[in-house]
């Protein structure tokens, strides 16, 4: 079941996004079936799930508006995200990382931002969500541009301490390579999203990790810290718990 905190979320959603359609959609005519693009002009009509899914990860250029198109998706598109009915997520971009939502009026920004926040605190509490944790996560700060909201709100815990350790474990093939772990982030915003969370398993989160009996993990994490050369010239890589 849903946190109460998510349920709120969602029916903000249904509330201030009610009745938004892309009115003068056509489509893309190589793409897209008449009768898939006319749920897009039409308010209030129940798109189905997999429709719903394809346009929320359709290249923008195959939209006549394509930030309309995602308004008119949002209630059904949350509501999939959160109960996992979306089918997979992380394959492609998601189409609110591709709009410039925070620049609509402040009541949708903030149902947004509000639904990311109790949709990943709620995963955190989930021994096994929907979607893989750090696929949530790479949602979440994909749209949200910005990776510190969700690791602030990253409280202790058996379950969101495991799904820490998971996290770590895949960020770090990426990061200790100075390389993304986020395909879907296209922007400059990137850069500062990844220092960000480079510096958090360094500090905060490495103390959490060694905390929980993950030494290893913690090290490595505590390397992000180094500039790149020392990173790799670090004794650690020698060691025994190295080639475990």
């Amino acid at each position: 079941m849903p946190s109460a905190a998510l349920d709120a979320a969602l029916a903000d959603i249904d509330t201030v996004f009610d009745g938004f359609a892309s009115f003068d959609e056509t489509g893309c005519g190589y793409c897209h079936a008449p009768e898939e693009t006319a749920y897009l002009r039409t308010p209030h009509v129940p798109i189905p799930v997999d429709v719903v899914q394809y346009y929320l990860f359709e290249v923008p250029d195959h939209f006549d508006d394509h930030t309309a198109a995602m308004r008119r998706l949002l209630p059904q598109a949350a509501r999939a995200m959160a109960d996992g009915t979306l089918g997979a997520i992380g394959y492609l971009a998601h189409g609110l990382s591709r709009v410039d939502w925070r620049s609509w009026p402040a009541e949708q920004a903030a149902a947004i931002e509000a639904f990311l926040n109790a949709w990943w605190q709620d995963a955190l509490t989930k021994p096994e969500p929907h979607y893989g944790i750090d696929d949530i996560f790479d949602t979440c700060v994909t749209i949200a541009k910005n990776v510190v909201p969700f690791l602030d709100c990253w409280g202790p815990g058996p379950v969101a301490d495991a799904h820490l350790a998971h996290c770590t474990d895949v960020w770090l093939y990426d990061l200790l390579s100075d390389s993304s772990p986020f395909s879907w982030w296209y922007d400059g915003s990137e850069d500062a999203g990844l220092a960000d969370l480079r510096s958090w398993l360094a500090g905060p989160g490495a103390a959490r990790l060694r905390a929980q009996g993950e030494p290893d993990l913690a090290i490595r994490a505590e390397l992000l810290a180094l500039p790149y050369d020392e990173r790799w010239a670090h004794p650690y890589w020698a060691s025994a718990s190295a080639t475990n």
